[in-house]
C-alpha cells in the first residue's frame, strides 16, 4: 500500500464522515443517527490517521479532496475544516463537501470557504414536498434556493445538486418540475446527478415491494432527465451525471479513470495501483483502533491484471470517452446501445440505461508479460 512519490500526477483523498440527523430508508451507506457524541473523538481520529498515512508514505499532495457521508454537514463547521488543515493539496485542488440543504447557511460556508473548500454538492432529491417526505428527507423545497442563495453569496461558483428518482407516489411531471425548479433557481446549479432510486439488501425500503421502483418508470425518467439537461446546456459527464462545460467534479473522473485516492475514517475506500483497501465499518471501533495505535485497515483486494484491464473499461465506458470499438463485438443486439465513431464505441442514451448488460460484453486483452493494453 505504498504511494509513488509526488510527482503531481491526480490523487484524491476521501473523508467519511458517518453521521446523520436521521436515516433514509432507502440507504444502505455506513451511517449513524446515534453517534452525535462521538464526533470530538472521531475528528481527532481522523487527523491522527491523515498523519500516519503520510508518514508511511500512503498519500500525497491531493488534486482533489471529497468529504461524503452520511452528512459531512452535520459536524460542526470548525471541526470538519479541522480535518482538512491536515490534508496536503495542491493550491488549485477541488475540495467537495455533502450538504443536506437544511444544514447550509451563510456562516458555515463562510468558514469553509476561508478553510479552502471551493465546491459543495447539495443533497436536494426532490422539489416536490410528497416525494421528499416518501423519501424520508427532512428539508424544505424552499431550503434549496437559499442553500444556493447563500453559498453564491460566501463566494462559490460551482456546485452539485443530487436528485433521485423512481419513488413511489412521483409522476413524470413531479419530476420534470424538480429539474426545471433546480434550473431555475437564482443560480442554476453548474452540476446535477440524478440517481436511480435503489432498492439495497437490508434496507427498510427493501422489506416493502410496494415501494419499490419500477423499471420502466425509472428509464422513462432518466430519458426526460437527459432530454431536460441536455436542451439546457449539460452534456453528460457519466452514466448519473452532468455538467455545464468546466464544471465536471474532477473527484469523481478520478475514480472514474481508476486513479489513485486515499480513505480517511470508518468505512472509508482507498486505491493505489490496483490494490484497494478499506477502513472498519463502525466508527466506534475505527476510532479506538486509531487511539489504540492498531491499524485501521478491514480488509483487501488486488486486482489482477486482467480484472484491472475489465474494470478500466467497464468504468470508461460509463462515461463519453467510451471504450475502443474493439472491446465491444459488432452484434445486432448492441447496435441500439452503442454508437461506433472514431473508432471508439460511446453508449447512447438507451444504452445507458443498460450499461451494466454492455459491460458484460467488453473483450479484455492483457499482454503475454501481464501488461494491459487496448
Amino acid at each position: 500500500m505504498k504511494s509513488h512519490s509526488n510527482s503531481g500526477r491526480a490523487f484524491g483523498v476521501y473523508v467519511h464522515v458517518p453521521f446523520c440527523r436521521s436515516r433514509c430508508d432507502y440507504c444502505a451507506f455506513a451511517t449513524y443517527t446515534d453517534r452525535d457524541h462521538l464526533m470530538a473523538r472521531y475528528v481527532d481520529a481522523c487527523k491522527l490517521e491523515i498523519r500516519r498515512a503520510l508518514l508511511d508514505g500512503q498519500m500525497e499532495r491531493a488534486s482533489s479532496v471529497f468529504f461524503g457521508g452520511g452528512t459531512p454537514s452535520r459536524l460542526p463547521a470548525e471541526q470538519l475544516v479541522e480535518i482538512l488543515g491536515e490534508i496536503p493539496r495542491h493550491a488549485d485542488a477541488e475540495v467537495t463537501v455533502e450538504c443536506n440543504p437544511e444544514d447550509v447557511n451563510l456562516r458555515r460556508l463562510e468558514i469553509y470557504r476561508t478553510a479552502g473548500v471551493n465546491r459543495i454538492s447539495l443533497g436536494v432529491q426532490s422539489t416536490m414536498h410528497h416525494v421528499l417526505r416518501s423519501l424520508g428527507r427532512n428539508h424544505r423545497p424552499g431550503d434549496v434556493d437559499r442553500a444556493v442563495g447563500a453559498a453564491t453569496e460566501a463566494g462559490f461558483t460551482t456546485f452539485n445538486c443530487d436528485l433521485i428518482f423512481g419513488s413511489v407516489g412521483e409522476s413524470d411531471k413531479d419530476w420534470i418540475r424538480s429539474l426545471r425548479d433546480l434550473l431555475e433557481l437564482s443560480v442554476a446549479p453548474p452540476h446535477l446527478s440524478a440517481y436511480a432510486l435503489t432498492v439495497e439488501p437490508g434496507t427498510p425500503l427493501a422489506g416493502d415491494p410496494r415501494r419499490h421502483p419500477d423499471d420502466d418508470v425509472q428509464a422513462r425518467r432518466y430519458e426526460l432527465a437527459d432530454r431536460v439537461l441536455t436542451d439546457a446546456g449539460y452534456g453528460w459527464e457519466e452514466v448519473s451525471n452532468w455538467s455545464l462545460p468546466g464544471h465536471g467534479c474532477r473527484h469523481n473522473q478520478l475514480y472514474w479513470q481508476q486513479g489513485d485516492y486515499r480513505g480517511i475514517g470508518s468505512a472509508a475506500h482507498s486505491h493505489e495501483q490496483g490494490t484497494r483497501w478499506w477502513n472498519i465499518r463502525n466508527p466506534d471501533r475505527y476510532v479506538r483502533a486509531v487511539e489504540r495505535g492498531s491499524s485501521t485497515v478491514a480488509g483487501q483486494e488486488v486486482l489482477s491484471p486482467a480484472q484491472r484491464e475489465f474494470e478500466r473499461l467497464a468504468l470508461s465506458l460509463r462515461t463519453p470517452t467510451g471504450v475502443p470499438a474493439g472491446s465491444l463485438p459488432d452484434l445486432p443486439e448492441l447496435a441500439p446501445l452503442v454508437s461506433r465513431t472514431g473508432g471508439r464505441a460511446v453508449l447512447t442514451v438507451r444504452g445507458r440505461l443498460l450499461a451494466n448488460a454492455v459491460t458484460r460484453h467488453l473483450r479484455v486483452e492483457v499482454g503475454a508479460a501481464g501488461s494491459l493494453r487496448e
